[in-house]
């Protein structure tokens, strides 16, 4: 799905609501959640999920091409755990 996606449903199920003020809503809570990750906050859904930042230890790395080994820094990448309730939705038996 995508963010236009989301912002379709979110508009067809809440028509009270106008295209441009649903989207504007998506934005704010994507946003949000960007800088509060940003921040090292993490960002929980009960139910669904949370979201948090890992740390990437530095390597030396090697590049495919030409066998040079390169220096990667450090970095913090996105981590996303699933909450229970998706979970169980996703491995029904």
């Amino acid at each position: 799905m995508t963010k236009s996606e989301l912002i379709e449903k979110i508009a067809a199920k809440n028509p009270h609501l106008l295209l441009k003020d649903v989207e504007r809503i998506v934005s704010v809570v994507f946003d949000t959640i960007t800088n509060s990750l940003a921040n090292g906050d993490r960002v929980e859904f009960r139910g669904f999920g949370a979201f948090s930042v890992r740390t990437r230890a530095p390597r030396v790395a090697k590049n495919p091409r030409t066998g040079e080994q390169v220096k990667v820094e450090e970095r913090k990448i996105p981590h996303f755990k699933t909450g229970k309730q998706l979970f169980e939705s996703l491995n029904k038996k």
